[in-house]
């Protein structure tokens, strides 16, 4: 434990929490921050600005901007992010950083690094990185094995991706590494909602509209399921034209509302009301940290179809609360859907009602929240 950081803070606990967008603290970690906030814990989420900075102010959290280019490959940039928060850390000295997403992880590691602050890293889903065989993708993990040396932890939230690290030896403290199995869901929040009783059946995606997501399979097989099925509805919601390489355009998504296959439902704050509104919540995705969409869907009693890769497997057990199908294969995601279409209502309502257990025993957000409380005080003598 650092004595003189503990002296400067007089006894009360300073986090700080750094990812690549203020909106994923704001809407994955917001269990968290209130249990800080409300010990008397001093908060710092470093990000860049978006419209989150309001909400999370009013928490009681400290915002500060970040230059930070999410998914650019410029070395000058990635400097500049670096002695960004290499100035922070000197100046702020927090008793412990968490770092989430790819470039916190590696460059605010590095930074934390040399301003001797302790630091944690939670590896939200490696995405695009281990999805592509991209040069790029080898020299972010050659980044990841230099910077990983620094963490006093390192959280997977899934079995999948620790097991990736290991074995491309991209730890260079293997005893550190940690399996947080996702990062929890608000029970209370997220209530459990009787299914939907009406003629139409409606599915609905629910994420950043990326190819990566399974979005164009997930078109393709409403093309080949709408004749057979003409009650059925399929619908995406969230933000479309994101900083991405993998990022569908509004435009497209228009292509696909006037060919009459997709309803098109924007995007929202508050997803609940629209996982309520639904008969089974899809998600097609080719690489997952461990979903938020799905257990939130789960926890409010909604069946899923998703796809068996890292993430989604953690959240749906295949024929227990949804159905799994093949990656990258619109047939195999056709005909999961029309399982679940062709599902007894009795037999649906049997799966979600075991959807809200799973998640109640395995993803309360308060059992993720006091690993956060046990790491804490294991590196600071301090607690929340």
């Amino acid at each position: 434990m650092n004595l003189s950081r503990q002296t400067a803070h007089a006894g009360r606990l300073h986090i700080a929490l750094v990812c690549n967008t203020a909106w994923a603290i704001y809407t994955y970690r917001r269990g968290l921050l209130r249990a800080l906030n409300a010990s008397g814990a001093q908060v710092t989420v470093i990000a860049p600005r978006d419209r989150t900075f309001e909400p999370l102010a009013q928490m009681g959290c400290n915002c500060i901007d970040l230059p930070v280019s999410s998914k650019g490959t410029n070395p000058v940039d990635d400097l500049r992010t670096l002695l960004a928060l290499f100035k922070h850390y000197r100046t702020l000295k927090p008793d412990v950083v968490f770092h989430y997403t790819i470039k916190p992880n590696i460059y605010g590691s590095v930074a934390a690094g040399l301003a001797r602050v302790p630091s944690v890293a939670v590896t939200t889903g490696l995405g695009y990185v281990f999805i592509q065989k991209s040069r790029a993708a080898q020299v972010a993990k050659r980044l990841y094995r230099f910077a990983f040396r620094f963490p006093r932890e390192v959280w997977f939230l899934n079995r999948d991706d620790e097991t990736a690290f290991r074995e491309q030896n991209l730890l260079a403290h293997p005893e550190r590494a940690r399996l947080l199995h996702g990062e929890g869901v608000d029970l209370g929040e997220y209530a459990f909602t009787p299914l939907p009783e009406r003629e139409e059946f409606a599915f609905v995606l629910i994420g950043r509209l990326l190819w990566d997501k399974g979005v164009g399979e997930y078109v393709e097989a409403a093309r080949q399921l709408r004749a057979r099925y003409p009650h059925a509805r399929f619908r995406l919601l969230g933000p479309v034209g994101v900083d991405n390489p993998s990022a569908i355009t509004r435009e497209e998504v228009a292509a696909w509302e006037r060919e009459g296959v997709i309803e098109y439902l924007g995007e929202t704050a508050d997803v609940r009301p629209y996982i309520a509104d639904a008969d089974c919540v899809v998600l097609p995705s080719y690489r997952e940290g461990v979903p938020r969409t799905l257990m939130e869907a789960s926890a409010m009693g909604r069946p899923i179809v998703a796809t068996d890769v890292p993430g989604c497997r953690e959240v749906v057990a295949d024929g227990e609360n949804g159905l799994l199908c093949a990656a990258r294969d619109a047939g195999s995601l056709a005909a999961a859907l029309s399982r679940m279409l062709d599902m007894a209502p009795a037999a649906r309502a049997a799966m979600a009602e075991r959807g809200r257990k799973k998640i109640a025993k395995e993803f309360d957000e308060r059992v993720v929240v006091q690993r956060y409380r046990e790491l804490i005080r294991e590196l600071t003598g301090l607690t929340f």
